[in-house]
């Protein structure tokens, strides 16, 4: 039986956002046409996506490779401005929040309208709430409707009745949305995708509200709220999104095109990007970040990222169920070594969820690198010098930056605990699907 590092939770590191990126401009021309040079004139953008995106239903998606497509091609009610990242309207062009905190009554657009010319209005809200906290549709990120009044009971079946979670459509226009508590943050979880609205005459055209997997997100059949429309989706290839003329907001938005390129090799992107195929690529091998901090190529852009890298541990499986064995694994990985000697872009070691200096705040934690505590506390749990310690994997999305990480882990823990684990890369919508069978 294979035993797959998933669950239970080991932070990394802080990470940090590692880019290239040549300007767009929308006019002039040059002599070379590569893809930049005919999207500096056409107004196309060429995005390096990372990998082929696993669903572009906002209800399923869980990884930035679809957060980025989908965010083009949908909207929610506030959007999260672009340099001080506060809440600004969106769909919602206003909003109220009573005095004791728990009530926000938005105010739509008149102008809302779907990419196919369908009104765009308070109810679509409403159901597309119901549907993203449908139990059978596996939303991973249910929790996010958590802090609306009753909406974690209905998930759970502790109630069945819909209309007793706080999300009311007053009127075509206006959204009334009760919080179980005042909860300061609320704003923001609703420029996630996540929380976005769906259009419920294609999702019901092509199956049911709440099953995975129907082709109502394919080329021809999508139809969203966002900036941009789905052109075309070619696996493995290429997804193109054009200029939505039903945008609310359609006069703004200056580019005609986005084309997202999936790519799983980090290295072939980096090319992809330096042969002018890619405006931008958030994908930079940590070998050549080196190389062009050196030269000071204005390409690079290293900066702040809210996020931590971090592993699963499957705590259904016997031998990790027992805290002693996690916390050896834990004190046993030298966060120092790899940010500074496999990362080496400024990567933060980490040891907690929460990132280290996040608006100045530096969560504590009683866990350190400690190879000879771990190795009493894997022997008290039965496994002296890690002896008769149970197979186990470390599952990872293929990537060669993802591969050296766990490299590194696999020889510290063979190093300080005695211990052997296996490898095992898939790619990415298949490494999702298993990391999602494991928590079910």
């Amino acid at each position: 039986m294979k035993r797959q590092v998933s669950d239970s939770i080991f932070t990394l590191c802080s990470t940090i956002a590692i880019t290239l990126l040549t300007t767009l401009l929308l006019s002039g021309c040059g002599s070379s046409e590569n893809n930049v040079s005919s999207g500096n004139r056409s107004g196309t953008l060429h995005w390096g996506n990372g990998t082929e995106p696993q669903s572009l239903d906002p209800h399923i998606a869980t990884g930035v490779p679809e957060h980025k497509i989908i965010i083009a091609l949908m909207e929610g009610l506030v959007l999260k401005d672009s340099k001080t990242l506060e809440p600004r309207p969106g769909v919602a062009k206003s909003w109220d929040v009573s005095e004791d905190g728990r009530v926000y009554t938005f105010y739509l657009r008149d102008n809302a309208r779907w990419s196919n010319g369908d009104p765009h209005n308070a109810h679509d809200y409403v159901w597309s709430w119901w549907r993203a906290l449908q139990p059978a549709l596996g939303n991973l990120y249910a929790y996010m409707y958590f802090s609306i009044e009753n909406a974690k009971e209905y998930y759970e079946g502790e109630i069945t009745d819909f209309d007793q979670v706080g999300v009311k459509a007053l009127d075509d226009h206006r959204l009334q949305v009760t919080l179980k508590n005042p909860t300061p943050y609320f704003l923001q979880l609703l420029d996630h995708y996540s929380l976005y609205p769906v259009h419920r005459p294609t999702i019901e055209k092509f199956g049911d509200a709440d099953e995975r997997g129907t082709r109502w997100t394919y080329e021809g059949n999508l139809v969203g709220n966002g900036a941009f429309q789905l052109l075309e989706w070619k696996i493995n290839r290429r997804v193109v999104v054009e200029r939505n003329p039903n945008y609310w907001d359609a006069d703004s938005v200056r580019l005609n095109k986005i084309i997202f390129y999936p790519t799983e090799n980090a290295i072939t992107e980096e090319r992809m990007f330096r042969a002018g195929q890619l405006h931008y690529s958030g994908t930079v091998p940590a070998d050549k970040v080196a190389t062009y901090q050196s030269r000071n190529d204005p390409a690079l852009h290293i900066d702040p990222y809210l996020g931590t890298y971090f592993y699963r541990l499957n705590v259904r499986v016997p031998h990790l169920q027992d805290k002693r064995v996690r916390r050896a694994l834990g004190m046993t990985i030298d966060r120092e070594k790899i940010t500074q000697r496999i990362l080496k872009a400024g990567q933060i070691p980490a040891y907690a969820m929460t990132p280290p200096n996040t608006m100045g705040y530096f969560p504590e934690s009683d866990l350190e690198f400690n190879p000879e505590a771990a190795k009493q506390l894997l022997a008290e749990a039965g496994y002296p010098n890690g002896e008769g310690f149970p197979a186990t994997e470390i599952l990872y999305n293929t990537s060669e930056g993802h591969r050296k990480i766990a490299v590194a882990i696999q020889q510290m823990w063979k190093t300080h605990l005695n211990i052997d684990v296996k490898l095992l890369n898939q790619e990415w919508k298949v490494y999702l699907n298993s990391v999602s069978w494991s928590r079910l």
